[in-house]
């Protein structure tokens, strides 16, 4: 293999996958531990599984334009998978591994996949009900063995036995490329649902290039070569699919694949990421553990820690500093910020946050510390990156400018409109949804914002959820919401007030200051025995009311009730991309909330 110069624009998605395994050869690329060692495919060995892998899927019948559905946590295998599929002209259809089989039924059923690659035997379970009540799934390939009793609808076959007999023609492979155009559709993912079914978003290869183009402007700053991501959230979502997968393809990147969220603390120290895509909550979870330890401990190292982030604020907002100060300054990345960066592998050059809506506290109190946080904005249907922030000015209270090659401006309601090749291609198989969505050349985002004097967009509302009370007030809830669930003794909250005079409130308490407060106050029970404690109540309504104090009059929760379980993807109360699922919630707390008023 040589090291010729990639292409300055690819036309397709596998196209600039094998570009790069050409010029990189036998590097490392996906990362995965066995044990307790890592182990690497090369770039080279990927494009072989790659080529398998689409001679197979063609021998099963796969043709351009069919659907092929992935259920799988992310590994290499996923990867490959995805990567076959596009190659030979197919569609991929990502699953979410939560999907009840319901869920898993409507996908097929909208999207006629005919094949699905799974990756665990227990995901398979879940997802043969589904198959076998489909019309056109034909193939359930696995990668673990599983043996069924009896015969069903789909043939059940072995990712390992078809890929064996396969020659991975590399070459032939790239020739095929050829018929595939850079406006065809890549993918389609299915947005969560927040208010009603989940619809199939297509994405053309153009797209996701695109927010690669992008993405890459947001991190020159840093270096665009010898970059390690860490790849933790699911590759079915269009923001860790384009920026977990196919940035680091483009940048020529290593991608390690973490064990799951309970070892990423340990993960992150093994194996120093340059670059990790992440949620704001994530950024707050970090931030309380910190919090709490510094509590318990006390003493110089909180004082230290506590003036770190009090000079790194000073400094990221300009302020003047003495000599002192700033002497000072030095001496504390030292003794503390050096120390929080090892916390994130010690190599993190930029943590981008995307998702949802981060609190510009949270944000500061990293940046302070040295890490440096880029808030993006996006969605699924725009692949998903609108505008993102980077140097040399980053706020923590918006999300930046527009990346490269996209158009955004503010309807007269307020809404966010966006014009580029990001933009999706439409719903697949629902062309009145695509009409609302997609009006005079411009996606209606549903989002509300404003531009800044210096051009940074900052999304204050979802168009959809704003609250409006009996006199034609109005409230944005996300806001009030994220307030609350940035106190210590809260998790989750979800205000409630349409056609009322006030906002009253559902509060989950946080696992761990649920804990121990339960300790400290001699109490015994779960969370739904106590849920009607009065000093659980005065507890809660002390970090309320601390919320109440930072709101104008008409934000303010008057009333509140304190669920008896959590918001989970489980009971369909939050979506896969972790947000609450308002009508569902309000089906079961409906009638509670309505008799705080």
């Amino acid at each position: 293999m040589n090291n010729k110069n990639p292409q300055t624009s690819w036309l397709t998605l596998p196209g600039m996958f094998f570009s790069q395994a050409e010029r990189y050869g036998n590097k490392p690329f996906l990362w995965h531990k066995k044990g307790e060692r890592w182990k690497a495919l090369s770039w080279e060995e990927t494009a072989v599984q790659v080529a398998k892998a689409g001679e197979a899927l063609k021998g099963l019948g796969v043709k351009p334009g069919d659907r092929v559905a992935i259920l799988s946590e992310n590994r290499p295998e996923w990867v490959i998978a995805d990567l076959a599929i596009m190659a030979i002209g197919a569609i991929a259809v990502p699953l979410y591994t939560t999907n009840t089989s319901s869920d898993h039924l409507h996908v097929l059923e909208n999207s006629g996949a005919k094949a699905v690659i799974i990756s665990t035997a227990a995901l398979l379970k879940n997802f043969l009900p589904a198959a076998h009540e489909s019309d056109s799934m034909k193939n359930a390939i696995c990668m673990e063995p599983y043996k069924l009793s009896q015969r069903l609808n789909v043939e059940l076959l072995q990712w390992w036995d078809i890929l064996e007999n396969q020659h991975g023609n590399v070459v032939g492979m790239i020739s095929g490329l050829a018929d595939i155009k850079r406006a065809d559709p890549a993918i389609i993912i299915y947005t969560s649902g927040t208010g009603g079914t989940p619809k199939g978003v297509v994405l053309h290869h153009g797209s996701i290039l695109h927010n690669c183009e992008g993405a890459e402007e947001i991190l020159f700053p840093y270096g665009l070569k010898g970059h390690r991501f860490l790849s933790f959230l699911p590759l079915s979502h269009a923001y860790a699919q384009t920026g977990d997968l196919f940035l680091p393809i483009h940048l020529g990147a290593e991608i390690y694949f973490a064990e799951g969220l309970e070892k990423l603390s340990s993960n992150m120290v093994e194996t120093k990421p340059t670059v990790m895509l992440v949620v704001p909550r994530l950024f707050e979870t970090i931030k309380g553990r910190i919090e709490l330890a510094l509590k318990k401990e006390g003493g110089a190292k909180k004082k230290l820690f506590y003036r770190a982030v009090e000079l790194g604020s000073k400094k990221y907002k300009g302020q003047p500093m003495t000599l002192i100060e700033r002497l000072e300054d030095k001496c504390l990345t030292a003794l503390v910020r050096r120390k929080v960066k090892k916390r994130f592998g010690g190599k993190i050059k930029a943590l981008v946050s995307g998702g949802a809506a981060m609190s510009p506290d949270v944000g500061l109190f990293f940046v302070a510390l040295g890490i440096n946080v880029l808030q993006g904005y996006g969605q699924t249907e725009t692949g998903p990156l609108i505008s993102a922030n980077r140097e040399p000015k980053i706020k923590m209270d918006a999300v930046g400018p527009p990346v490269k090659a996209t158009r955004v401006k503010i309807a007269d309601d307020g809404e966010i409109l966006v014009q580029g090749e990001l933009v999706m291609k439409g719903y697949w198989r629902d062309p009145d949804a695509t009409a609302m969505a997609i009006r005079d050349g411009w996606l209606h985002t549903g989002d509300i914002g404003i531009f800044d004097e210096d051009g940074h967009l900052k999304i204050t509302d979802r168009k959809k959820d704003i609250i409006v009370f009996d006199k034609g007030d109005n409230v944005s809830p996300q806001r009030i919401e994220g307030f609350l669930t940035l106190e210590e003794e809260i998790a989750q909250a979800m205000v409630s007030g349409d056609a009322r005079p006030y906002l009253v409130g559902l509060i989950v308490p946080d696992d761990l200051w649920f804990k121990n407060w339960k300790q400290e106050n001699g109490k015994k029970g779960n969370l739904q025995s106590l849920c009607s404690d009065p000093d659980l109540k005065k507890a809660i309504g002390a970090a309320v009311s601390r919320v109440n104090s930072k709101l104008s009059n008409l934000e303010r929760v008057r009333g509140f009730l304190i669920a008896g379980h959590s918001f989970t993807i489980e009971n369909e109360q939050m979506t896969p991309t972790m947000k609450i699922r308002r009508h569902i919630i309000r089906a079961e707390f409906g009638d509670e909330l309505d008799a705080l008023y």
